[in-house]
Parts: structure tokens; C-alpha cells; sequence
């Protein structure tokens, strides 16, 4: 998914442009309103991240253009301003969901699940294979695909990106191994058991050497 993050505080920008690439997103960064709205005018979006107390136009001002250009894209507010009337102000401006600051990172990311489930729908099928984004559990056939836990992060990361490169190192964040050295391997261990699994469904993920991985129907069941 490609999301832009509009935040003009540096620091938290950058914790934020990460976490949102370790759970296997391009993001995009602005650092003003006139630049978010710029984009926003030229470009689409799967999810916008949105600061409200922006430098050259305020966040709801940003907020309000994108709708009056008639575009659905989720946005998702971040704000210190946390009374209940500017809560209510900024959903009424069009906003799909409001984060107070300071806010944790888990919510953070749940949130962030949560838009986008919202914005390509419940169910995502590849190949065979069926997938839910609410539930997080995956199907191939009709019959349950069992996952452990890091698998079921691998392969979520994997579908928000299919037929697109993922890197290592994103793949190595999303299943905890924040500290992985250059030679571990631990993502290997984990794509080889998901090519196993993934097998039947008509499904292969592909190394991509110096890079990192993609997820792609076979052949076969093109």
C-alpha cells in the first residue's frame, strides 16, 4: 500500500515512516499542508496519515480540498488537539478515524490495519488462497491454512504487496528480529515454510537476489 504521511515534527515523522515501511508499506512523506495537498491533488493514495497543526496549510484545510475532490481515499487524523468538539470537528470534515497525541505505536499500526481493511474491502483472494484482514486467517480451497503467529505477519506483509518486491529487512522487522545481523536466517526460515504451505494455493514467493522477496501466482494458475 502506498500512504501518505503528512507530519511536520521530524522526529516523530521518522519513527513513523518506519513503522509504517515495517509492516510492508511505501510511505510517502510531506512535511507541510500546500506540499500534502500537492500530491494529494496529483497522485492516489491507499491511506493518508494527517497532522492537523501543519506550517502553509492547516492540516483540516488539506483534509477538506480532498474531499471536495470528491476522493474517498481513508484518512487518518493525528492531532494534539484532543477535545471532544475538535474530534468531532475533524470527522466532520471528513476524516475516517482521529489519534490523540502522544499515542502508542501498536494503536498506531492497528489503526492503520484497520483503514485499509476498510478501504479494499474484507477479503482478499490470490491463487487459491483466501485471506481476511479481519480476522487474519487464511483459507486455500475451502480448507483453513494453519499459521503461527510470525507466519501470519509474513504472509499479511507478502498480500498488502503482491507482485511487488518486499525487502529483507522489512520482512525481518515484521516478524520481530528487529536486530537481525547480516547474516541471519531467519526470514529464509520462515519463506521456506510459507512456500510450503503456499504450494496448493497456486502461489509461489520468488527471491529476489540483493533485493528481497515477492509473492506471485505460478504459472499455472495464471
Amino acid at each position: 500500500m502506498i500512504i501518505l504521511l503528512v507530519e511536520d515534527d521530524a522526529s516523530l515523522q521518522r519513527g513513523l515512516l518506519r513503522a509504517l515501511e515495517d509492516m510492508g508499506h511505501q510511505a510517502v512523506p510531506a512535511s507541510d499542508g500546500e506540499h500534502a495537498d500537492t500530491l494529494l491533488s496529483a497522485e492516489p493514495f491507499d491511506l493518508v496519515v494527517l497532522d492537523l497543526g501543519l506550517p502553509k496549510l492547516d492540516g483540516l484545510e488539506v483534509l477538506r480540498r480532498l474531499r471536495n475532490r470528491r476522493k474517498s481515499t481513508p484518512v487518518l487524523v493525528l492531532s494534539a488537539r484532543d477535545r471532544t468538539q475538535d474530534r468531532v470537528h475533524g470527522l466532520n470534515s471528513g476524516a475516517d478515524d482521529y489519534l490523540n497525541k502522544p499515542f502508542d505505536l501498536s494503536e498506531f499500526e492497528a489503526r492503520v490495519r484497520a483503514l485499509l481493511r476498510r478501504g479494499q474491502g474484507a477479503q482478499t483472494r490470490v491463487g487459491m488462497l483466501d485471506w481476511s484482514w479481519e480476522s487474519r486467517q487464511a483459507s486455500i480451497a475451502g480448507e483453513p491454512l494453519v499459521l503461527s503467529a510470525k507466519e501470519i505477519s509474513l504472509l499479511e506483509t507478502l498480500l498488502q504487496q503482491v507482485d511487488r518486491v518486499i525487502s529483507k529487512e522489512t520482512l525481518s522487522h515484521r516478524l520481530g528480529d528487529v536486530d537481525m545481523a547480516a547474516g541471519d536466517n531467519t526470514v529464509e526460515v520462515y519463506i521456506h515454510r510459507m512456500r510450503r504451505k503456499l504450494a496448493s494455493a497456486g502461489l509461489e514467493i520468488i527471491t529476489v537476489r540483493g533485493v528481497g522477496y515477492l509473492l506471485r501466482e505460478t504459472a499455472d494458475a495464471r
